[in-house]
């Protein structure tokens, strides 16, 4: 037995939200702290950290940290891991959380009570909010939160993370700090008592029998839905019929604002032209920021489109029923259902992808869904597939009213997709374990309809670190490139444009020796130099090389795609988007791939095999348009 002691940090305590998985916890977390949140990694691991501030309505500040979803202390994966290594206080450049408020799912309260018994047992002062509440009154599930928190000797209250005063009896409770730090001592001394996890189901059990609430009251509308989208017929086709329209509504809803947003960068630097006198400053914000930054720039749309859908359908509870309709077919290359949900995460980006794969308990499935996840078409190769897709595939309606380059992008996806299968394929014929049959055990969640505020949040979220990594990275790789195509300046009186003179120019002609079988010109064999930092940097690097190119400056910063169009074949770009879709990745995917196997073998692997299938690719696409063409 050991005594609980709570030290308060002076810029507030810290109040650790603890909860299994699709518990509504992260909505909670958002509800709580609003805007006042920002994202990072735990110290030593690659685990999204979340942590904001809330302000009570007495007027204090408190912590929120937003812990990874678990379903007991005895970790299974490695984000879990992270959850009671940070309850126990053993998280590097962790404190000890000041509180544990286990967000409970009111309307399956026998899972969620567990694990508030073992968040008792590590002596952090705790909270019950029992969240979905106005779900479980509607199924007829009457719980009485007095009797509930003299059953557990910790405060008990209810919250609706979705609404916007849903969290009011939380935020009063918070606010009283003593109340809460009181029942560190009950808590430790009648936590004992259940040392076991088979002693805390009967606990639990005793519990709700004597709230009359041992009874289980199924979701009778999502067991109606799921009889339609788990068909084994139906399903798979409305899932296809998802993922084809999320491609068709990025280039049509998408249209407006990216013109929107084209129209204001060529004014932008028509304006900057205009003001400034011709020399290196003028060059320098109109060919190298404007150029480069409003190229990448003008695809946010289509990002934002893509990931609103991944954030409604995973807010409703569609992505588990996924991952259970592609079981079957992820079994044949060697995988389980549960490398699904990581896979799609990776459409958006491949380290957050390869961040989700802790969820994975087999090794083998882990390692192998990392090597395979970058294959997966991220949002940093959408810029590309738009810029070459509308320079070079007509804008016009096929088989009734479908858009054509709706199609060319959806086969872009659907050929990353099949490559990735191949691969896992070849990697299960490889490896004695992966022909062992893994059966899928995955909670299906209620549907619910995604919430309006939690999409904006998330959309937010993004939409900030997509410009946070045009500000960044991607600037600043832009204004390298340059420098490296503006010096040195071309010789007196030659013909070409002075960016052939320029290092820039000199990197990108030796480069073209190895891609010029591949239909690549000194101009993309620059941009693929710095595109190694991330991928959408390849769009601002050609966006820099052909605005330097041009006599009119703000011209060349607004007409890209015309640009490439004339002075491109169809061959070239098509071997373009053959290369993309099998790149290797981006520095930053490398060194994740480091950090979660803990070795360059996965990483050296990984950036072989797919500049090998890369250049393949686009040497057999290449050849093949000059021979149809």
């Amino acid at each position: 037995m050991h005594e609980a002691v709570v030290h308060l940090h002076p810029s507030g305590p810290l109040v650790a939200l603890v909860g299994n998985p699709n518990c509504g916890k992260t909505a909670l977390f958002n509800r709580l702290t609003g805007s006042r949140q920002k994202v990072a990694n735990y110290a030593g691991v690659t685990v999204e950290r979340k942590e904001g501030r809330l302000t009570t309505v007495a007027g204090k500040t408190v912590r929120i940290l937003d812990l990874p979803g678990t379903y007991s202390l005895y970790p299974r994966s490695l984000d879990e891991r992270v959850t009671c290594d940070v309850l126990a206080g053993r998280a590097t450049g962790e404190k000890r959380p000041d509180l544990a408020v286990c967000v409970v799912d009111a309307t399956n309260l026998r899972r969620g009570l567990r694990l508030v018994l073992a968040v008792q047992r590590t002596g952090v002062p705790c909270v019950i909010a029992l969240n979905m509440s106005d779900e479980a009154r509607a199924r007829g599930i009457l719980i009485d939160e007095q009797a509930l928190a003299r059953e557990l000797g910790v405060p008990v209250v209810s919250t609706v993370a979705i609404r916007p005063d849903g969290d009011a009896a939380l935020r009063t409770l918070l606010d009283d700090v003593q109340q809460w730090i009181g029942t560190a001592h009950a808590q430790v001394h009648s936590a004992v008592e259940t040392p076991h996890a088979e002693a805390d189901h009967e606990r639990v059990q005793a519990i709700l029998t004597r709230l009359s609430l041992q009874k289980l009251v199924p979701d009778l509308a999502s067991e109606r839905i799921d009889r339609v989208l788990l068909h084994p017929v139906i399903g798979p086709a409305v899932l296809m019929l998802l993922l084809f329209l999320v491609f068709q509504a990025m280039f049509s809803w998408a249209e407006i604002p990216m013109e929107l947003i084209k129209d204001g960068a060529a004014a932008l630097a028509s304006v900057v032209a205009q003001w400034l006198p011709p020399g290196w400053l003028r060059s320098l914000i109109v060919d190298g920021v404007i150029a480069g930054a409003g190229s990448v720039v003008v695809f946010l749309p289509q990002i934002l489109i893509l990931f609103g859908f991944i954030l409604a359908l995973e807010e409703s509870g569609y992505l588990p029923r996924a991952a259970y309709l592609l079981d079957r077919l992820m079994g044949s290359v060697g995988l389980s259902g549960r490398s699904f949900i990581p896979l799609l995460s990776s459409f958006a980006c491949a380290i957050p992808g390869i961040i989700a794969m802790r969820t994975i308990p087999n090794h083998r499935d882990r390692m192998v869904t990392m090597l395979i996840a970058p294959l997966m078409t991220c949002s940093a190769r959408l810029p590309v597939y738009a810029l070459l897709i509308a320079a070079f595939i007509p804008q016009r309606d096929v088989l009734g009213g479908l858009q054509l380059q709706g199609l060319v992008m959806f086969a872009l996806y659907v050929a990353g997709v099949l490559g990735a299968m191949a691969v896992a394929w070849v990697l299960k014929q490889v490896t004695t374990s992966g022909r062992q049959v893994r059966p899928l055990m995955m909670e299906l969640p209620p549907y619910r309809m995604p919430h309006v505020r939690n999409l904006a949040v998330g959309l937010w979220q993004r939409a900030r670190l997509f410009l946070q990594r045009v500000g960044g990275v991607i600037m600043v790789m832009t204004l390298v490139l340059w420098f490296l195509a503006s010096y040195p300046a071309a010789p007196v009186g030659a013909p070409g444009p002075a960016i052939q003179y320029s290092l820039a120019g000199m990197i990108g002609k030796a480069l073209a020796v190895v891609l010029e079988p591949i239909g690549f010109n000194w101009q993309i064999s620059i941009a693929l130099v710095p595109g190694m930092a991330a991928r959408e940097v390849a769009i601002s690097a050609l966006g820099t090389v052909y605005a330097l190119s041009e006599a009119d400056a703000a011209t060349g910063a607004d007409a890209l795609g015309p640009i490439i169009s004339q002075q491109w074949s169809l061959a070239t770009a098509l071997s373009l988007l053959a290369w993309y879709v099998f790149a290797p990745q981006c520095l930053s995917t490398l060194a994740t791939l480091r950090r979660e196997s803990h070795s360059w073998k996965i990483p050296l692997i990984s950036a072989t095999y797919l500049f090998a299938l890369a250049y393949l690719a686009s040497f057999v696409t290449y050849r093949l348009a000059l021979a149809l063409t």
